[in-house]
């Protein structure tokens, strides 16, 4: 049986899995990342955390195929770097070296979202495709691609930044410093930003019964009828499918995964958007089919796709 792997670097936890020969992760070890500290402090107990993991699995480190970590933030793989990641206040981290210095093997390192995607078709909701788009809907827009079963990086570094292509010319102010992003109108914030909107003017809804943060709001106030929040889901499905008639209109893959809280929304997210995007496609119902999935790892997928990375070029 050989052993990969995998870490998830967040901004304020680091999961690390170690991953069979059936990509199931049979050891888990956690740790706040507290990245207001010292780089080599923090490199240290990311260090800590895998050894934790490796050793619950009753195996070495030298038996492991493969190391990889997916970080937020704009990463080069192939130099191993992150250089830019707001959440962890790096700049020009040369986390695959800090982290191989530590751990005596080769690190491998991509975007969070990526490891995310590469997870999904690995050993999830996309098992079995070869190319597939999966955006997360969260307090921002995450993206991830693979083709021919491959993350798709760009020559230049990070060429999937969905949640930052434009959606809107001139429109919502971005958390990247742009207007009108696809994250500006599709992520958990903007959701209830509109269904604050949408309370405003139409103080009766029901919407208006639930906690202000919950993103849940609008669609169970939409499921027992809600007039003003039909609107709010309809409207935000627009926003959302549009981004992923342009996905796929440029990348064609066969499957499109839905993850991020938003997507707990289940089936009265996904199966609008699958009909959106069978209407609104390049050619509509004329085009081969690419269906609309909710991710079904979870936290997982980043940990089982940045586990394979040793997969990638």
């Amino acid at each position: 049986m050989e052993y990969r792997v995998g870490i998830d670097l967040g901004g304020t936890n680091v999961a690390v899995g170690v991953v069979n020969g059936n990509m199931e992760i049979v050891a888990r070890a956690t740790v706040k990342t507290r990245p207001q500290r010292m780089l080599d402090d923090v490199i240290y107990d990311i260090a800590c955390c895998v050894k934790e993991a490796v050793k619950k699995a009753g195996i070495t480190l030298q038996e492991c195929v493969s190391v990889g970590i997916g970080a937020p933030g704009y990463c080069l793989a192939r130099q191993g770097m992150v250089v830019y990641a707001n959440n962890l206040g790096w700049k020009n981290v040369p986390l695959c070296e800090e982290l191989q210095q530590e751990l005596g093997v080769p690190v491998r390192l991509s975007n969070d979202a990526n490891c995310a995607a590469l997870g999904e078709v690995i050993a999830g909701a996309a098992k079995g495709a070869k190319s597939a788009v999966m955006i997360t809907l969260g307090t921002g827009v995450g993206g991830g691609v693979v083709l021919d079963g491959k993350v798709y990086e760009g020559d230049l570094g990070p060429g999937t930044e969905l949640g930052h292509t434009t959606l809107i010319f001139g429109g919502e102010p971005c958390t990247c410093g742009q207007r009108g992003c696809l994250e500006a109108y599709a992520s958990a914030t903007a959701l209830l930003r509109q269904r604050h909107a949408a309370e405003l003017a139409h103080p009766e809804t029901a919407m208006k019964r639930f906690d202000p943060a919950d993103g849940s709001a609008p669609f169970v106030c939409a499921a027992e009828g809600d007039e003003t929040a039909k609107a709010v889901v309809e409207q935000y499905i627009t926003y959302v499918g549009a981004g992923l008639v342009n996905f796929i209109n440029i990348f064609a893959p066969e499957v499109v995964l839905i993850g991020g809280g938003v997507s707990n929304a289940g089936e009265a997210l996904i199966g609008p958007l699958n009909e959106y995007v069978r209407q609104n496609r390049y050619g509509g119902r004329r085009s081969p089919t690419c269906e609309v999935r909710r991710a079904a790892l979870g936290g997982d997928a980043g940990i089982i796709g940045a586990a394979y990375l040793d997969r990638e070029p």
